[in-house]
């Protein structure tokens, strides 16, 4: 008989429509038996570390056609996370293995393998890293960096939200090209922790500036050839209008419309036909293929101390609902993580 365990999980318990709370979740206590079931090639894992991602608030809606389907009322959420593999029916992963890959808010997770489950090769790093420099959001700064902006050695580059799990590393790349590069946050230390720990020339918070368009024209007069764009809104209205000629701005996210039941709209996209901008929006997904190459790349950079990295660490899966709730209001400071077992 296989084991059966107790099952603690973080249920979403209706779909939202307005600003996401820790009470539109609730973590229920289940039982799970720790084994796969015959003729099937699926796993039992046992997850380790969570990955809260402002993505994730866009399926708490019902809607159909996204890129991402909804979450299920009633069932656990899904989202990025770190496990150790228990019992396993596919020949690419063995019992003892430690994988990256999507996997369910709870202890215990039954998952078959797909293109986005990643064997963990490198343990000489965190763990707690494969959710974010070495996941997801470090492949998502690289691609769009790189693949999508274009970018050019002596270029200056903006990045909203610049000290989450993205930006910090876009400001990282871009700064290890060569370019000029300026920040936005949403407090005095994360805007300080821009300059001294992740080398941005220049930073500011967004909340005590009454004039994006000033403040954009005081921190970059001569104008923005790369924008990456992570809050949508105000900022991209505020950035159109201090574009160069012929910049390109890289579409990651709009964390600022997330929680809206209206959307804002954007009055300054004439720019993009008289300034001739590629303005491109990107999914993470179509390039997983480099994957490889990125951690050949990024590796080595983390071990010699060339790459900083911040991560906000919540401790208990009991803890995941606040966590989530608090990117939208810019609580953490850096990457955030839920830690669910230490194994």
């Amino acid at each position: 008989m296989a084991e059966e365990v107790s099952n603690k999980q973080v249920i979403l318990k209706h779909y939202v429509t307005s600003y996401l709370k820790e009470s539109d979740m609730e973590l229920k206590n289940t039982t799970i038996k720790l084994n796969v079931p015959e003729g099937s090639n699926a796993m039992v894992l046992k997850n380790l570390f969570l990955s809260c991602d402002p993505y994730m608030r866009n399926r708490m809606k019902k809607f159909e056609g996204g890129y991402v389907e909804s979450f299920t009322p009633g069932s656990p959420i899904t989202g990025y996370g770190v496990a150790k593999v228990l019992e396993s029916r596919d020949s690419n992963f063995q019992k003892g293995d430690l994988v990256l890959g999507r996997t369910g808010w709870e202890e215990y997770s039954i998952v078959t393998a797909s293109p986005t489950l990643f064997k963990i090769r490198d343990k000489d790093v965190p763990l707690s890293y494969y959710t974010g420099i070495l996941g997801m959001p470090g492949l998502t700064a690289y691609a769009g960096f790189y693949e999508v902006c274009s970018p050019k050695k002596g270029e200056t580059v903006f990045v909203s939200a610049a000290s989450g799990a993205v930006g910090q590393l876009v400001g990282q790349f871009a700064k290890m090209l060569g370019c000029y590069v300026v920040g936005s946050a949403g407090s005095k230390e994360k805007v300080d922790r821009l300059k001294s720990m992740f080398g941005f020339d220049e930073a500011f918070n967004y909340k005590e500036e009454q004039d994006l368009d000033a403040a954009l024209k005081r921190h970059v007069p001569d104008g923005i050839d790369i924008y990456f764009e992570n809050v949508g809104g105000k900022m991209l209205d505020a950035v159109l209008l201090n574009m160069k000629i012929h910049g390109r701005i890289a579409v990651c996210g709009m964390i600022s419309q997330y929680n809206l039941e209206q959307t804002e709209g954007v009055h300054n996209l004439f720019c993009l036909i008289s300034k001739r901008i590629r303005m491109e929006g990107f999914l993470v997904f179509d390039y997983y293929h480099l994957y490889p190459k990125y951690l050949e790349m990024i590796i080595p950079q983390i071990k010699a101390g060339k790459v900083v990295y911040v991560e906000d660490v919540a401790e208990g899966l009991e803890s995941a609902p606040s966590a989530l709730v608090g990117l939208f209001s810019g609580r953490n400071i850096g990457k955030q993580v839920v830690m669910v077992s230490r194994e």
